[in-house]
Formats: C-alpha cells, structure tokens, sequence
C-alpha cells in the first residue's frame, strides 16, 4: 500500500523473482537530476549518427540527418518498461526539444534546429508500461540515502512537473483550475506522469511515434502523445491501467477523445483488453498500419524479425519526415498549434479568429517566401522557426 498524500495505491507483491532497478537518484535533486546522453554536434547528413550508445542512458538521440532526430527509449532487457529514471530522462529530453529551436544554440548537449522527432524504443518493444515492481520498492538513491516508494508517486503526480518550459499558471496545481480567460496552450499545467505524453504536444515540430512489440498501459499513452503513430499488423496495445485498478492518467483524456469514440475508449479501458496493429488502425488509435506480407506467427517474438519489423517502420517515419522537412517550419509549428487548439470542444469565432491569427504571423514571413518559391523551382533555406504564440 502506498501513500502519496491522499492518494493510495494497492499493489499486491506476490512473485518473488521481482526484482526493482536500481536508479541513482538523490532525495534532493530528483526534480531534475537525470540528463539523457550528451548531444554531440554532427556534420549533416542523410546518413544515421549516434548520440549516445551507452546502454545506462534512458534515452538515446540519434541524428538522421536534415533536422530529423530519433527519440529513443533504451532499456531494452525491461521493454523499455518506465522506472522513476526512464520518467525524468523523458521529461528532460522533451524539455531541451521544446526550446531547441528557440535558443541562441550555446547548449552543445542538445541539437538546436529540429524539423521532426521520431520516437521509438530500443529492442522488442516499444513500451511495456510502467515498471510497477521499481516504483512500489525502496530504491537507492546514492550517497547512502534510499527514495521509498511515497517518494516516488509524489514527485510523478506532483503539479507543475518543472519540464514544461512554458510559463507556469498561477492556481493550477492540485486541485486548482483557472481560466481567466487565460491561453492553456502557453502554460504549464501537467504532472511528470502526463509531462512524459502531453508534451510531444507541445513541441512545435511533428512527432511520429513508431510503435513495435508491445505498447501496454503507460507506453500506449506516450505514444498517443505523438502527432501520428506507425505501428506494424503485429503490435500489441492495450489500455492496461484497469488490470491495476487504476485509470489511464497520462493524457488520455484529451488524446484519447482526439482519436475514437467515447464508447470504444471506454471498452478499451473497462477491459484492459490487447488489441494487434490492424484492429488499433481501423478504430483510428493509429495512422498506419504496415503489414509485412509474411507469415510470422511462428516467429514474432524472435530478435531478428523484430529487428526487422523496426527497421520497415522506421523506413516508414523516415519516408514521412523527410517530406515534412521540406514544408515551412513555420507553418508546420502553426497547423500544430491550430488543430490542438481547435480540435475538441472550441467555439466557432474562437477557431477562425486562431486561423487569421497564425495566418498573419505566417504571411511577411522569410519561411513563406522560401516555401512558395520551392513551386517554382527555386531552391532556398528556411531560417530558423519563428515565434508564433498568439
């Protein structure tokens, strides 16, 4: 039983081979104490190069070449299951994206022009959920000291998550909500357990989420944070929380209600029940579904062929990002806002006076010029993306 201020969970701990990863966090810096793998400067290419390959990194960065990125989530021996150091190493990595194409470059650790992220995972599976075992158990924090488990659920629902790099809102916390006619899209408001999906949302570049293997409970909802979701005809997904008692609460309802109907969310959800790939496609949970044209039952849990499945998907993405880099970052950003913005439950006025507002900001633009001038053959550089908040 734990306890993170009024909040309890119940977890029944009845197999003994259970065994919780130890994560090297200190009581007082947990905030923001994990850092993904420095980002080293390459020269452009089209070919792939590594950021990091040191496998105690949660998340790697891999440069695809022209402003593309790959997001990795690496712990591959737990499918990439998430312990308290996988939750931050997100957060963390998010937060410099969300501001890389706003900064003056100074920061070597992170690329400072993205165009597209495509987020996958290492290994057979892109997201197993949450790692309940390292999360319910006293886990070593260094120098000596230990973070239990109350510990641990605190600082996942505690409010702002400090990874969101907008301004924080005065009176939205635990139990606060003010409107004050005040614009959602340009505060903070999440917790890290949300941070970690809703803000791929917020990243003013598109986000394909390539998803293989398994996506149960807390991995499925990171990838519904993406803009759009690959996934292959033999994928496992599963809104899983119901099998804990609990209720899907990173994000999923508002990318949930974005997606399908109420009443297939709801089954999902009721039954906890694993749908493949096609069935995740035809309800509208993914963008694509790649079918293989093979026989693979006997074979979906071997290590080639899910090397191979990976490989066929992000090939897929990849084919996708680069006709997206050729758009107007600018545009881009603003179409990404204005649908987020719009999409569930806005006003009429509110959504064609958002329109003309982008619009504007988009018209005496370099971005537009270059983007319009590609039509007739003309081959010029975007700049670097513009501020576009209205």
């Amino acid at each position: 039983i734990l306890s993170a201020g009024r909040r309890w969970l119940f977890v029944p701990v009845i197999h003994r081979t259970w065994k919780p990863y130890v994560f090297s966090v200190s009581p007082k810096e947990h905030r923001h104490c994990h850092r993904s793998r420095a980002f080293t400067s390459t020269p452009s290419s089209t070919s792939e190069s590594d950021i990091s390959n040191d496998t105690n990194e949660r998340v790697l960065i891999k440069d695809l070449g022209q402003g593309i990125y790959n997001v990795q989530l690496n712990r591959p021996k737990k499918c990439n299951a998430l312990d308290m150091h996988m939750f931050e190493s997100i957060g963390e990595t998010i937060s410099k994206l969300q501001s890389s194409n706003s900064n003056s470059g100074n920061d070597d650790n992170y690329p400072n022009n993205v165009r597209c992220i495509i987020l996958s995972g290492n290994g057979r599976a892109f997201c197993t959920g949450l790692d309940v075992p390292s999360i319910i158990k006293p886990g070593d924090g260094g120098d000596n000291s230990t973070i239990l488990p109350h510990t641990k659920i605190r600082r996942l629902l505690e409010r702002p998550s400090g990874y969101d790099k907008r301004e924080q809102m005065e009176g939205v916390g635990e139990g606060g909500d003010n409107d004050n006619g005040i614009n959602h899209s340009n505060v903070a408001i999440g917790n890290l357990a949300q941070d970690v999906s809703y803000l791929w949302r917020v990243i003013p570049v598109p986000v394909i989420a390539v998803m293989h293997g398994m996506c149960y409970g807390a991995g499925l909802q990171i990838g519904l944070g993406a803009d759009i979701r690959i996934t292959h005809e033999t994928c496992k997904l599963s809104i899983m929380e119901a099998k804990w008692g609990l209720i899907p609460d990173m994000c999923a309802s508002i990318t949930l209600r974005e997606l399908i109907s109420i009443d297939v969310a709801k089954e999902l959800t009721f039954t906890g029940r694993i749908i493949d790939g096609v069935e995740a496609k035809e309800i509208g949970l993914v963008t694509k579904c790649i079918r293989s044209g093979e026989d693979n039952d006997s074979h979906r849990n071997d290590t080639k062929n899910s090397e191979s499945i990976q490989d066929e998907l992000m090939e897929e993405a990849l084919k996708l990002a680069k006709v997206m880099v050729q758009r107007s970052p600018d545009a881009i950003a603003a179409a990404k806002s204005l649908y987020q913005r719009t999409w569930i439950d806005s006003k009429e006025e509110q959504c064609l006076d958002l329109e003309s507002k982008l619009q504007k900001k988009l018209l005496p633009s370099w971005n537009q010029f270059v983007a319009s001038s590609k039509n007739f053959g003309l081959k010029l550089s975007y700049i670097k993306q513009k501020n576009l908040d209205v």
